[in-house]
């Protein structure tokens, strides 16, 4: 009798199956091929930072190596090996820890410790108090966004408002848990910025296809466009929250990573400012994460989202889902309470956590504003300046000559001019299509994490391959490619709403 698999592709769950998240998709894949014959391969696909080289900040790695080890703490020299504040924050973190240890469960929302110093944090940025009990430590800011679009979306009827172009965690998870996507556009050609109109037509486009919008998420700085919300764009939207009756999801991740004149401004801080009945009944969760910013401390998976004018009984429901994985790990946690507590003037490490993290930030502005620069010079390419967060999104003009090429090809054509990329280059980028984007537009996401002593030579590699991609598939009898028209494989926003069923976008 032969034997076959029981569980097959075939019969798996389908929402599963379509699912698609473009950042590490059919073009990682390639990369990740190409690697392996021994090709070179510059991953700036994914904002990772310490994978291109970024520096880890010393006082982050020391606190957490005595939290890992803490017989260290008990070496008489101890304080000849590492600053003071370092050791008494490590103490302090392992007397706050179930049976002193960082391999011991924490509570499912996370240990109150740590959930004190995030509340603390909020209050020194924002002004504005919170509580222990609305704070929920995650591995990473993407649990918790799934954690509430789980608990939220019931069947196709419940819808969220994402931006367009988006992160595709979202569209990701929306599909997977069976929702409806209704996408809302941000504008391009005023620097992404936030039009309510085109929000509210997305809510009315939503309702005559009889999808209840249930949340509205706003990326802020944005990923991949860049942009930071003002106050007055803030402040709308939490109008129109509570005019429409939906929840606010806060994706806060990248606040640190702000390098225009626009200063990042919290939901939260703007909502508390807004006096009644906003300010009591606008539902927001808040997201933030230790990957970002200049800590970049991705691998850690440490993340905290909080509640505003949640229900009790909606969070109460929401910490038995927590429960299920009995505790978030407890290094993302300790790593999120050293950076929601840095060192303050008169520490001991103060001079070199200041140095060190002023030197990180800095030189990402650097970065946002060369790689910028040099897009804007190339043929056929705008790209809007990049305010915020670790990300370059330009637009590409395609030839047609380069479109029924990539229709020959079985290809997107973002995606049919990335793959050339990446052959000619090993730099790895994601389509533009993966985060959604006007109908006949093309665009690609690359970050701007390479070293900035590299910097210089990725530029040259996305200059000079352009070039050679805009000779080669040049339209006839045209000096310059100016082809932009509407393509059947063009990303429609709208597109993204009916794709959902097969948790595509």
């Amino acid at each position: 009798m032969s034997w076959s698999h029981s569980l097959t592709e075939d019969n798996m769950n389908a929402r599963v199956v379509n699912t698609e998240y473009a950042v590490r998709g059919e073009l990682y894949g390639a990369a990740m091929k190409r690697k392996a014959a021994g090709g070179e391969v510059i991953l700036t696909n994914v904002g990772n930072p310490q994978a291109l080289a970024q520096q880890p900040l010393t006082f982050m790695r020391q606190v957490i190596s005595l939290v890992v080890a803490p017989f260290l703490l008990d070496d008489p020299q101890i304080t000849s090996r590492f600053p003071a504040d370092v050791v008494a924050r490590a103490r302090e973190y392992v007397a706050n820890l179930p049976g002193g240890s960082i391999g011991a469960y924490s509570d499912s929302a996370g240990n109150s410790f740590v959930r004190q110093q995030v509340c603390d944090f909020m209050m020194r940025r924002d002004g504005v108090g919170s509580d222990v009990s609305r704070i929920f430590l995650t591995n990473g800011a993407s649990e918790g966004v799934r954690m509430w679009l789980e608990g939220m979306i019931s069947g196709p009827q419940d819808g969220v408002l994402v931006p367009i172009p988006q992160y595709p965690l979202y569209s990701a998870s929306i599909g997977l848990y069976n929702g409806s996507l209704v996408p809302y556009e941000l504008d391009e050609a005023t620097g992404w910025s936030l039009n309510l109109n085109t929000v509210r037509k997305s809510i009315q486009d939503a309702r005559r296809k009889g999808i209840n919008v249930r949340a509205m998420v706003f990326i802020n700085p944005g990923n991949p466009t860049g942009n930071c919300l003002s106050d007055v764009e803030l402040a709308e939207l939490c109008t129109l929250a509570h005019e429409e009756g939906f929840v606010l999801f806060a994706d806060e991740v990248y606040q640190e990573n702000v390098y225009g004149t626009r200063p990042f401004i919290s939901c939260k801080k703007v909502l508390a400012s807004m006096g009644q009945p906003w300010a009591n009944q606008v539902e927001l969760v808040s997201f933030h994460t230790v990957s970002k910013g200049a800590y970049g401390e991705c691998g850690f998976r440490g993340g905290y989202f909080e509640t505003t004018n949640i229900h009790p009984d909606v969070v109460q429901q929401i910490y038995k889902v927590a429960s299920i994985n009995l505790s978030p790990n407890v290094p993302g946690q300790i790593a999120m309470g050293i950076m929601v507590t840095p060192p303050q003037p008169g520490d001991e490490s103060y001079p070199r956590f200041h140095r060190e993290h002023q030197a990180t930030v800095q030189s990402l502005k650097r970065r946002a504003r060369m790689i910028t620069d040099a897009f804007n010079t190339m043929e056929g390419v705008e790209c809007q300046d990049c305010d915020g967060a670790l990300y370059s999104f330009p637009k590409i003009t395609l030839s047609r000559k380069a479109q029924e090429a990539a229709r020959a090809a079985g290809k997107a054509p973002d995606v049919f001019y990335c793959l050339k990329m990446l052959e000619a280059t090993g730099l790895s980028v994601v389509p533009g299509s993966g985060f959604g984007q006007a109908d006949g537009t093309f665009h690609f996401r690359t970050t701007i994490l390479p070293p900035e002593n590299q910097f210089s030579r990725i530029v040259g590699l996305f200059t000079s391959f352009h070039k050679q991609f805009m000779d080669e598939y040049r339209d006839g009898g045209s000096s310059r490619s100016s082809y932009g028209g509407s393509s059947s494989y063009g990303s429609r926003p709208t597109a993204a709403v009916n794709a959902m069923s097969r948790s595509r976008l």
